[in-house]
């Protein structure tokens, strides 16, 4: 008996192009999935954000008896009545973002950081990012770096500031919204429109292609009073995130098709950017007196 060898075939060229072009056409079918699983848990961490941002300010409320203010401009920084005493209610020049911050765990911050002087304790406010103030379609939390004093008076030196993503509602006129301009915070009470049509705050719209930079409407942050860092219009819809000039003072973000905004019952609803303009405009005032037949 003649035993033959064993013979060992392989692929040959053409199988092996099959192979390849058959991984190539799965991983292009993967990829558009995993990109939306995380854009969608993306999403829910911002609208997350959002939430414990109004709980924050019914917390606010129900300490203080009125929503936190909006202050009267961009250079206060944040007002200590000494080193690590924050000062409270109206007496706080420093904006909405900084008084809730004991409301959302960031005490410490709200304090000063350990900050052995008033100037030290306005610094590491102003330098510290706070992670839900980011939303991370966007960007991870991190500080814009060091730059001149530029408040009015301030602490001096040079010092990092802490952007965010977010912004109050609204910067239309000075009296319209539920943040309310100057150092008297607004009751609940007094948002007649009702709290469930009213908008407290929302995705501010960003030039994704300067992140990390200083820009007019993404330079003072999150202590920021009265200015685009902290407030932005509702006159006019939400917009995707651009790549040229700046915001433009609107709301907006990096989702697909539309913008997270946090109501002043604490609910957080997802706006379309095709959003009707006078309802989105209505949603921006508390007092407006508006019928909104087609909320979102």
């Amino acid at each position: 008996m003649v035993t033959r060898p064993r013979t060992h075939r392989g692929f040959t060229l053409i199988e092996l192009l099959v192979v390849i072009a058959i991984i190539a056409v799965l991983i292009a079918l993967l990829v558009p999935a995993v990109q939306k699983v995380r854009e969608a848990a993306a999403r829910t961490q911002c609208q997350n954000n959002l939430k414990q941002m109004g709980v924050a300010a019914h917390g606010y409320h129900d300490t203080y008896k009125v929503l936190p203010h909006a202050s009267d401009t961009w250079n206060h920084p944040p007002t200590f009545i000494g080193v690590g005493q924050p000062a409270a209610g109206s007496a706080q020049q420093a904006g909405w973002g900084y008084q809730i911050l004991p409301f959302i765990e960031q005490a410490a911050v709200w304090r000063g950081g350990g900050g052995t002087t008033i100037a030290q304790c306005q610094i590491n406010v102003m330098a510290t990012p706070i992670s839900i103030y980011f939303c991370p379609s966007r960007r991870s939390p991190a500080a814009l770096p060091p730059t001149a004093d530029w408040y009015s008076p301030g602490p001096g030196g040079s010092f990092s500031h802490a952007p965010w993503d977010y912004s109050g509602s609204s910067l239309d006129g000075s009296g319209i919204g539920a943040i309310a301009y100057g150092f008297s915070g607004r009751r609940m009470v007094h948002i007649t429109d009702g709290t469930s049509n009213s908008f407290f705050a929302g995705e501010a719209r960003k030039n994704v292609a300067l992140l990390g930079q200083y820009q007019g409407d993404d330079n003072e942050g999150y202590s920021s009073g009265w200015d685009h860092d902290s407030m932005r219009y509702t006159s006019v819809p939400p917009l995707p995130d651009t790549q040229s000039g700046d915001g433009q003072q609107r709301f907006g973000s990096s989702h697909t098709g539309g913008v997270n905004m946090l109501y002043c019952d604490g609910s957080v609803r997802f706006i379309a950017y095709s959003v009707d303009p006078n309802a989105f405009a209505a949603m921006g005032t508390v007092q407006g007196g508006e019928t909104i037949s087609n909320l979102p």
